[in-house]
C-alpha cells in the first residue's frame, strides 16, 4: 500500500462552487440491520461523520439515495436522521439539505392528491429542521404520472407552499428504475422540456435542480437552458471533474455520492479551482474517477455499499454492516477492486488499519491468502 496522501483542511467552504456530500447511514453494529427489519442506526457515527465532511468544507444532503432511503431506511429513522444531522450543522456551522420524498407512503397509492399530501408532510419534517428542501423524486410520482401536466400539477403546488427555494431532484432509472419515465417522458429531451417548463414558472423557489442521469453531454444541454439563478448540481458519479469544472462560461455545482467517499480529495479541488490551480484541481480529482466509474457500475443502485465499506476501512465507523442488510449488495471481487483503487487515490487514511479490515473480510469471504 502507498504512504498515505496529507490531505489539508480547508479554514472555509470553496468559494468558486457550492458543494454536498451526499451522506450515508452508519448502521449499529448490534442492531438487527437484516433485511425487512427496521433500521437501527449508529447515530454517533453517523454524525461524526457528517462532521468529517463538514470539516473538509463540504456541504451535506441529508437522507437522500446514498442514506439507502428505499433501500433500508425507514421513515422513522429518517425524521431522526434529519432532525440530528441538521442540530449538529448548526452546532459546528455546517451547510444541510435534507430530501423530502414520499418513501413512507405504500407502494401504490390511490392518486396525486396522495403524493401531495405526502410530499407535504416530509417537507414539513424538514423545514421544522431548519434545513434546505430537497424535493426528492418519488416513485409513487413515477407510477401515477401520465404526463407533464401531473409533475406539474403537484410540483408546481409545493413550490407554491415552499418557505425557501428548494433542489429538485432527477434521479435516473441506472439508480432506481422505478423512476423510469420522470417528468412525465421516457424521452430524455421532452422529459427536460417539461422540467425546464416547471422551473421557469416558479423560479423564484427553485435554487437548483440535481441531475443523477450520467449523461454528461445532456447535462451540459439542460444547464445551458436553466432560468437564471438556477443552479445545476450534477450528480454525475462518473463524469464530475469535467462538469463542474464547466467551460464556455457554464458549470455545474455538485451533489454527489461519490463526494462522501472522496471528500478529502473533492475539498482539494475545489479549494484549487477557487485559486485558479486547474493543475492542482485535475491532480486531486483524476485519481478518484477510476475508484467513482468502478462502486458506480451497475447495478448502479448498489454503489452505497461500496460508499458504507470505504468509510469503514477509512475508521469512520466500527464496522461494515447497512441498515436493510445492504452490506451484502456488492461481492468481495468489487470490494477488493474498491480497496485497490481507494489506496491508489491516496484516500485511505490509515493503511495499517484499512489493510487489517480488508484482511478480515478476506477471511469471512473465505478467500485464501
Amino acid at each position: 500500500m502507498r504512504e498515505p496522501k496529507q490531505w489539508p483542511r480547508p479554514a472555509d467552504p470553496p468559494r468558486s462552487r457550492v458543494a454536498y456530500a451526499a451522506a450515508h447511514v452508519a448502521a449499529d453494529p448490534l442492531g438487527d440491520n437484516a433485511l425487512g427489519a427496521p433500521s437501527a442506526v449508529d447515530w454517533e457515527g453517523t454524525l461524526a461523520f457528517r462532521r468529517h465532511l463538514w470539516s473538509h468544507g463540504l456541504g451535506v444532503a441529508e437522507a437522500m439515495d446514498t442514506a439507502q432511503r428505499g433501500m433500508g431506511l425507514d421513515w422513522a429513522a429518517t425524521r431522526e436522521l434529519i432532525r440530528r444531522s441538521s442540530a449538529e450543522a448548526r452546532s459546528v456551522g455546517g451547510r444541510v439539505a435534507a430530501g423530502a420524498g414520499t418513501d413512507h407512503l405504500p407502494a401504490r397509492v390511490a392518486d396525486l392528491d396522495a403524493v401531495l399530501a405526502g410530499y407535504e408532510e416530509q417537507i414539513r419534517v424538514v423545514e421544522d429542521a431548519e434545513a434546505q428542501v430537497i424535493l426528492m423524486a418519488s416513485r409513487q410520482m413515477a407510477a401515477l404520472g401520465r404526463g407533464p401536466e401531473d409533475y406539474h400539477k403537484v410540483y408546481g403546488t409545493l413550490l407554491g407552499q415552499v418557505r425557501e427555494p428548494v433542489i429538485l431532484h432527477w434521479l435516473g432509472p441506472m439508480f432506481d428504475p422505478a423512476l423510469a419515465g420522470y417528468w412525465g417522458s421516457e424521452d430524455i429531451e421532452r422529459a427536460s422540456e417539461s422540467l425546464l417548463a416547471l422551473m421557469r414558472e416558479h423560479a423564484a423557489k427553485v435554487d437548483g435542480v440535481k441531475v443523477s442521469l450520467l449523461d454528461a453531454d445532456h447535462e451540459v444541454r439542460l444547464r445551458a437552458e436553466l432560468p437564471e439563478g438556477v443552479r445545476l448540481y450534477t450528480g454525475d458519479d462518473f463524469h464530475y471533474p469535467e462538469l463542474i469544472k464547466g467551460g464556455g462560461g457554464s458549470h455545474s455545482d455538485a451533489l454527489l455520492g461519490i463526494f462522501a467517499a472522496i471528500a478529502p480529495a473533492a475539498s482539494a479541488a475545489l479549494h484549487a479551482l477557487d485559486n485558479g490551480d486547474e493543475a492542482g484541481y485535475d491532480a486531486a480529482f483524476d485519481p478518484t474517477v477510476p475508484l467513482a466509474r468502478h462502486l458506480f457500475t451497475a447495478p448502479t443502485y448498489y454503489y452505497k455499499t461500496g460508499i458504507a465499506f470505504l468509510a469503514w476501512l477509512s475508521g469512520h465507523q466500527p464496522g461494515f454492516t447497512m441498515v436493510g442488510g445492504l452490506h451484502g449488495g456488492r461481492g468481495i471481487v468489487h470490494l477488493s477492486r474498491a480497496f485497490r483503487l481507494a489506496d491508489e487515490a491516496g484516500l485511505l487514511p490509515d493503511p495499517e488499519l484499512a489493510a487489517a479490515r480488508m484482511n478480515s473480510l478476506l477471511d469471512v469471504a473465505g478467500v485464501a491468502r
